[in-house]
């Protein structure tokens, strides 16, 4: 195993990768750094490589779809080519690697050209976490003259949401900060909620950072459309036969470094939103109902369910 897919693997799993988008793209890079490098002779030898590469990618991180969908596109396109020589597969993935960043990049604007149409001026914007591809959403909408404010949660206990009001204020957007526990608050001065996904199940479910489902909730309360922005890659063919999709559980000491003696502490990164309190999900097909999800991906990305 060469040193990039490890040292990919150890970034994501310490969160010095934070995003789903840019966990995918740091995964993509490593599987075509370890292919680039690879000693192997023969196809099968080749393919094992990777496939322990992927696995270890896999393992980084439990909750991101997004990731391994990446990664599959790029194995799927390898175990399916007649290509027997080692040289022209790892070129092939160097080439489909490639394809797939691009075309990233060109979702990215498609979301962010469909959803900056729901920002008003005017308008209080909420929003948890940190997703650069809600920012960018939002960075789109005040490039285009709108006038809004956004109020960004603390998401503790790593908070991210820190990051997020740093971008906004670079960007020139009124920005707040609050901690998680004044969402509802809040939420009845905001006209709209904006949120990231992790994943996304086949029932429509979302999840997201610990909190979302809470934000939600408040959100139902007061009557404020909430929204999900997300690329369909999020969505997790795996929860079509019943798995479900596994909520990684953080080390304690991000919530307390020195707890007193014989404290339990528990700490779930990521909870699940339910469909029903989602008004659509914002992705490079448009605005969708949750309700149709299996139905979009299996349209736009195929390849998914092989």
């Amino acid at each position: 195993m060469q040193k990039s897919v490890l040292l990919a693997a150890e970034r994501i799993k310490r969160l010095e990768v934070q995003g789903a988008r840019n966990v995918a793209i740091t995964a993509i890079k490593a599987i075509e750094e370890e292919a680039k490098e690879s000693k192997a002779k023969q196809k099968g030898e080749f393919l094992r490589e990777l496939s322990e590469a992927k696995d270890i990618l896999f393992a980084s991180r439990e909750t991101e779809p997004f990731m391994r969908n990446a990664i599959r596109y790029v194995m799927h396109a390898v175990e399916k080519s007649d290509e027997k020589k080692v040289k022209e597969l790892v070129d092939l993935i160097s080439s489909v690697s490639k394809q797939f960043l691009e075309n990233l990049k060109r979702s990215k604007e498609e979301i962010a050209n469909i959803g900056s149409k729901r920002i008003h001026s005017s308008s209080k914007i909420l929003t948890h976490c940190h997703s650069s591809t809600v920012s960018h959403m939002l960075k789109r909408a005040k490039r285009e003259g709108k006038s809004f404010e956004v109020i960004c949660t603390e998401s503790r206990p790593v908070f991210q949401g820190r990051i997020t009001a740093k971008e906004m204020l670079d960007a020139g957007i009124k920005t707040t900060l609050i901690v998680d526990s004044a969402v509802r608050f809040v939420m009845n001065e905001v006209d709209l909620v904006v949120v990231g996904a992790d994943a996304i199940t086949s029932e429509g479910n979302v999840i997201n950072k610990i909190g979302t489902s809470v934000v939600a909730l408040a959100a139902s309360e007061a009557r404020t459309p909430f929204y999900v922005i997300s690329e369909l890659l999020k969505f997790d063919p795996l929860t079509i036969y019943g798995d479900y999709e596994k909520i990684e559980e953080r080390s304690f000491r991000e919530i307390w470094e020195e707890p007193p003696q014989g404290l339990m502490i528990r700490n779930p990164a990521f909870d699940v939103t339910r469909r029903d309190f989602i008004h659509g999900i914002i992705c490079e097909e448009g605005i969708i109902s949750p309700h149709s999800i299996i139905e979009v991906v299996r349209r736009r990305y195929p390849w998914i369910f092989q």
